[in-house]
């Protein structure tokens, strides 16, 4: 792995980011739908390469848990646009994990519920939801060389990033992975994996449908299907990916 990773690095030459000051700041773009694993695959590429990750859905999470708190209807413009002007979500690093700030407090442990993942599914398809985090995106991507993952990094929020991938995996199969991981977190609060599978249908036919930057492969990114692979078959085809794309 670690001969991947050189290969990678030192070949890496052209401009990524359009905005980025040297060649040696690049972006690894991953998009992919709900329970593909996207996030645990950009999660060890950054730790690999000694680079940031940014959880670009936590952002969105955040926003859908404070309509949530406010009582409002995240799907509802009216409700929600009032609100972005005095909406600040940040992002920091504590013992080398991603904490995400909303107004100032640490919400990360309360943004992973279901109820939430809804709401930052419906709240992200307010297109000016959209603008106001992919400036901060961005503005994060100029800074240093990261790995950023979510449904529209390829396609909106880094379009010029050197290495895109589109992780994917059947709706089967990530609803099996979803079902057992609530299951051991004792989050299933009495749904059954066609429950499970139901809400992964019906958010994939959100994200994928939505009229501002749905759900799809960027051009140029490489397809990964996960389905019949382990975490360590799909990172290690994701570095030679990358050193493909290098060269």
């Amino acid at each position: 792995m670690e001969n991947k990773l050189e290969n990678v690095l030192s070949d890496y030459t052209d401009e990524d980011y359009s905005g980025a000051e040297t060649p040696e700041i690049f972006s690894v773009a991953i998009d992919g739908p709900a329970g593909a694993g996207k996030s645990t695959v950009a999660k060890i590429i950054a730790k690999t390469l000694g680079i940031v990750y940014v959880d670009t859905g936590a952002m969105y999470r955040a926003m859908g848990l404070k309509a949530l708190n406010l009582g409002y209807d995240p799907a509802d413009p009216a409700s929600v646009i009032p609100m972005l002007p005095d909406t600040e979500i940040s992002i920091a690093y504590v013992d080398g994990a991603q904490h995400i700030f909303l107004d100032g407090e640490d919400v990360s442990g309360l943004i992973r519920t279901e109820e939430v993942s809804q709401a930052a599914s419906k709240i992200s398809a307010i297109p000016e939801v959209r603008e106001k985090l992919v400036e901060l995106q961005r503005a994060l991507a100029k800074k240093e060389s990261l790995v950023m993952d979510g449904r529209d990094i390829g396609t909106v929020v880094l379009p010029a990033a050197k290495y895109k991938l589109y992780v994917t995996a059947s709706a089967e199969v990530r609803a099996q992975r979803r079902f057992l991981e609530y299951e051991q977190k004792g989050k299933l609060d009495g749904r059954s994996f066609e429950d499970i599978l139901a809400e992964i249908i019906e958010r994939d036919d959100r994200d994928m449908n939505r009229p501002v930057a749905p759900l799809r492969p960027a051009e140029g990114a490489v397809i990964v299907d996960t389905s019949e692979l382990g975490i360590d078959e799909v990172v290690a085809k994701v570095l030679e990916i990358m050193g493909a794309a290098a060269k």
